[in-house]
């Protein structure tokens, strides 16, 4: 399976005034840095990003508009 996101330039210009490649860089790591803030992500131990649970992220990401899509033998969809 493939998890991935896309994000258009032209929208993501006209939003924020950058390319898409800043939305797609930026949104995640903001969005693991409110999940640390608020505790749904405890880091008070070194921790890889793999031990973290993935679903708060992903639907953080979605609400804050970088929704996640996956690709497998089912087809592409949203997550």
């Amino acid at each position: 399976a493939l998890l991935y996101n896309v994000c258009d330039h032209e929208a993501c210009f006209e939003e924020v005034g950058s390319q898409a490649i800043s939305y797609t860089a930026g949104v995640p790591a903001v969005a693991a840095a409110m999940l640390i803030a608020q505790g749904a992500w405890d880091v008070r131990r070194m921790a890889n990003v793999e031990e973290l649970d993935p679903r708060p992220l992903l639907a953080l990401m979605d609400r804050m508009g970088l929704p996640t899509r996956i690709r497998d033998e089912q087809g592409d969809r949203p997550l």
